[in-house]
């Protein structure tokens, strides 16, 4: 059957000929319904346009979880204009140099905007932008870029993605200016599902939403989930979670044990992870039952994506069960998924690209991943992943957040130091090395432990360990 495809407006237009009064987004108090968006992102449109933006022109977001944020999107999509969402919370320095490389011909919540309240409401010609979204990345290594993603806003209703549509109600935890966030809530919106968006992530009030509103799916970073995992017993115990369906970890590796102890509570049926990057090269997909069989993957190649390990050094591709470098191939062909504004393609060969982590394939294909590239610690010779450090920290009961990374040391060229955030009033940095002396070998173990009191990850469950590296370098510290 050959594929139908519409603009993101049109399939709006639709919802709204099915049920106009049906809520579309829920926010903390806000609620707008399908006919409400429709129109106000028709008078929204019509102010941006009397501010110069057009076809193919990038309009900034720089707005927080919000209905104006829902309103700002749709508004730009029905110009054929492509939206840009930025956090609002971005240092100066950081935000100017991507609104720099952008050149916006808006950048919304910056600029005194016309809200369109007086302007007509009425339908605009119908228009598909030629790009769905520009993301922005890279904040972590201290070059921000932009990916401008190759798929048109378009899509055919009768063909929805599972990984982000829900059935009925889809709550969105995270930032919606990340990937996930973003496709979940704009692709089970158009599947005519009800989206409950949380203004900020906070693991009390995510399970009390999941049992009010009867949430069937939802996709968290593992931080999240550790958040929900450290809840008091009696009050996880207490909430009905029955409705889930389809629970997603993705956007950072999540601990084995943390993985484990979901599937424990609410089934091997309804968790799933999946791995893949902002870039749209390729991704991984695992079930729970499948995890159970293959305890820490992250799954197999999917959607026609295609997967190869090579050796970082020779390039060579490496047997089932050796750690090397992870390229991917888009079903597509190369170059095809996406293109950078400020900044170069990571290493290519023969057309697969390097999606930058770390990784191997067992016998049956599926994927188990390592760290990033650039932040692996090397040792005395012994190559150690950060991610594997902060999973058995975050395992303590003090912990909320860690970070683990290498810093210059004159005999072994490297240390590991790792950064937590946990009270020192209720554990101390050396119960923190005997809690990791147990469960690694002994080169793994931090040589410094540095309590603090500020979350260590972004609302993404991002880490910016170049940053934190560079600022403890500045300072000398030494083991």
């Amino acid at each position: 059957m050959t594929a139908q495809l519409l603009s993101f407006p049109a399939v709006l237009r639709g919802l709204v000929a099915d049920d106009p009064d049906a809520i579309a987004v829920i926010i903390g108090d806000e609620t707008i319904t399908r006919a409400e968006l429709d129109r106000r992102s028709n008078q929204v449109a019509r102010a941006y346009a009397a501010r110069g933006v057009g076809s193919g022109d990038w309009v900034t977001i720089a707005l927080p979880n919000s209905v104006d944020w829902f309103l700002a999107c749709m508004a730009a999509w029905k110009l054929g204009a492509i939206p840009n969402p930025i956090s609002p919370a971005l240092p100066p320095r950081e935000r100017d140099t991507i609104v720099a490389r952008a050149k916006p011909k808006l950048v919304v919540g910056d600029d005194a905007i016309d809200d369109g309240t007086s302007l007509a409401d009425d339908a605009l010609p119908d228009v598909t932008s030629p790009v769905e979204r520009v993301l922005a990345s890279g904040g972590s290594t201290g070059t921000p870029k932009l990916i401008l993603s190759q798929a048109p806003a378009s899509l055919d209703p009768a063909t929805p993605l599972s990984m982000f549509n829900a059935r009925r109600v889809a709550l969105i935890p995270g930032p919606t200016y990340h990937g996930i966030p973003f496709s979940s809530a704009w692709r089970s919106l158009f599947a005519g599902a009800l989206v409950v968006v949380m203004p900020r992530f906070d693991a009390s009030a995510c399970l009390a939403l999941i049992e009010r509103h009867r949430v069937d799916r939802i996709s968290f970073v593992p931080t999240m989930m550790q958040r929900i995992s450290k809840l008091p017993a009696d009050e996880r115990a207490g909430r009905d979670m029955t409705s889930l369906e389809f629970v997603l970890t993705s956007g950072s590796p999540c601990p084995a044990w943390l993985m484990r102890e979901w599937i424990e509570w609410l089934g091997p049926e309804v968790m799933h992870e999946s791995f893949g990057s902002t870039e749209r090269l390729g991704g991984t997909f695992i079930n729970g039952t499948e995890w159970l069989a293959h305890p820490g993957s992250v799954g197999r190649a999917f959607m026609g994506s295609l997967i190869r390990i090579l050796d970082p050094e020779t390039g060579e591709e490496c047997p089932p069960g050796t750690m090397g470098e992870i390229y991917m191939m888009p079903p597509t062909g190369p170059n095809t998924s996406y293109s950078y504004v400020g900044a170069h393609p990571r290493s290519t060969r023969d057309g697969w690209e390097s999606v930058g982590d770390m990784g191997y394939l067992d016998a049956d294909g599926y994927l188990f991943l390592g760290d990033r590239r650039a932040d692996m610690i090397i040792r005395g010779g012994q190559n150690i992943y950060p991610a594997e450090i902060e999973a058995v920290l975050d395992r303590h009961p003090a912990v909320r957040s860690s970070a683990v990374i290498g810093l210059p040391h004159d005999d072994l060229g490297q240390y590991v130091h790792a950064i937590v955030e946990a009270d020192p009033a209720v554990v101390a940095a050396d119960e923190l090395i005997a809690h990791v002396r147990e469960h690694l070998v002994h080169y793994k173990v931090p040589a410094t432990i540095e309590l603090v009191d500020r979350p260590l990850r972004d609302d993404s469950g991002k880490v910016r360990r170049t940053a934190l590296r560079e600022q403890r370098i500045a300072n000398e510290v030494q083991p």
